[in-house]
């Protein structure tokens, strides 16, 4: 499930523009979740939180960042507890700046429409 959703977000880096709301991401990446129920939308935060991880860990962007929040302009306060995690900064002044995550997303989209990056680490 993790290659699943980690194969779509790089297929939505490279061929969509904007964001993917968690909802899509479900459908799309058919991963059956019933966001609805609280337990399956934590195991679909903590899918993204493990890959976004991995991803760093290995000089990556993080994927994550192009999955917000329904009925949010960018992220939800997991988004930037993980990215805190990450070394990246206090959750609290990432979320209040408006040029973080515009900045990941744009990096991210630059480092997956790379063909060399693409086709070494996809």
């Amino acid at each position: 499930m993790i290659g699943r959703v980690r194969s779509h977000l790089i297929r939505f880096a490279r061929h969509q523009v904007g964001t993917t709301s968690y909802l899509n991401l479900v459908q799309e990446a058919e991963l059956g979740f019933n966001l609805e129920i609280s337990h399956e939308k934590a195991r679909l935060n903590e899918l993204l939180a493990e890959i976004s991880e991995t991803e760093h860990q290995a000089g990556r962007p993080i994927l994550s960042c192009l999955v917000k929040v329904e009925g949010s302009k960018g992220q939800g306060d997991n988004f930037y507890k993980l990215c805190e995690r990450l070394g990246l900064g206090e959750w609290r002044t990432l979320k209040q700046d408006p040029d973080f995550l515009k900045t990941m997303r744009r990096e991210c989209r630059a480092f997956w429409l790379n063909t060399a990056n693409y086709e070494q680490f996809a």
